[in-house]
């Protein structure tokens, strides 16, 4: 399989994210909607946290076993600044953002003035920065399988390149609708413009993951998308919990992220059976 084939594959895995994409543009779901919806997105998240988390550090655990303390030294400080980064990076992020909001409010309404319109677009502009956190979260993720794709093809085992991309579709579909949740659970529908431009973050990195891993092997860079992936997914589940918790309906988050959660393990057992 020539590398053309193989850089198609992966954007062909990276892609299958716009299949969850549409559901941003339900009109005003109902308030055990926007619960259920954004509950199943924590519950993909969380998977897609333990999957991450247990890729990248799975270098560092055969290094310790095999006594290399140097390569297991390496491979655990880089995921540490990887998670650091990635967590911490957004929650100053998400502060200056809301500075800026506040000030620009300010400026334009006077001091002390918040009309139902300003409180709407503050709402809104949160969910679509949790969107974006979000795709920018999953895109981190699906760099670092690009990288597994095109590495495995650049050592010559195509039957496992393949198999890669098939579980990893079957991921990003799910991905998706992690991705839009919150702005489906707000009522916000975004165009069809941002729509693909969501996908484009969260999906085009498998793409070009793929490019990279077929020249680079590089176990290192691998840890260290890695632990940006796992800090940003992290961030963007507490944000997400700190949603439904208002919402005060107990019994449905629990389930619907049992949902989520097992429709995570339900993709990737198809990977597993598969031999991968």
């Amino acid at each position: 399989m020539s590398d053309s084939q193989i850089a198609l594959l992966g954007a062909i895995a990276g892609f299958t994210i716009y299949l969850g994409l549409p559901i941003g543009r339900l009109r005003s779901p109902v308030p055990r909607l926007r619960t259920a919806l954004n509950a199943v997105a924590i519950g993909i998240l969380l998977f897609l946290l333990w999957d991450v988390l247990s890729a990248a550090w799975e270098p560092t655990d055969a290094a310790l076993s095999d006594h290399r303390w140097a390569t297991a030294t390496t491979g655990g400080l880089v995921l540490t600044a990887g998670l650091v980064v990635g967590l911490c990076g957004l929650v100053y992020y998400d502060r200056w953002s809301a500075r800026r909001r506040a000030s620009a409010a300010a400026s334009s309404e006077g001091p002390g003035a918040a009309t139902a319109t300003e409180l709407v677009h503050t709402a809104r502009s949160r969910a679509a920065n949790l969107a974006l956190m979000i795709a920018i979260g999953i895109g981190l993720h699906n760099f670092a399988e690009g990288l597994a794709i095109g590495n495995s093809a650049a050592q010559g085992e195509i039957s496992l390149a393949v198999l890669l991309v098939i579980g990893f579709g079957l991921h990003n579909a799910t991905e998706g609708f992690g991705i839009v949740a919150p702005l489906a659970a707000e009522g916000e529908r975004p165009s069809w413009g941002s729509l693909a431009l969501l996908g484009l973050i969260g999906g085009g990195p498998t793409f070009v993951g793929t490019l990279i891993g077929q020249q680079v092997v590089n176990e290192t860079l691998g840890i260290a998308f890695m632990g940006l992936a796992a800090g940003s997914i992290l961030y963007v589940v507490i944000e997400l919990l700190a949603v439904v918790r208002r919402a005060a309906m107990k019994e449905l988050t629990t389930w619907m992220i049992l949902l989520g959660l097992l429709l995570g393990f339900a993709t990737d057992a198809v990977v597993t059976a598969a031999g991968v």
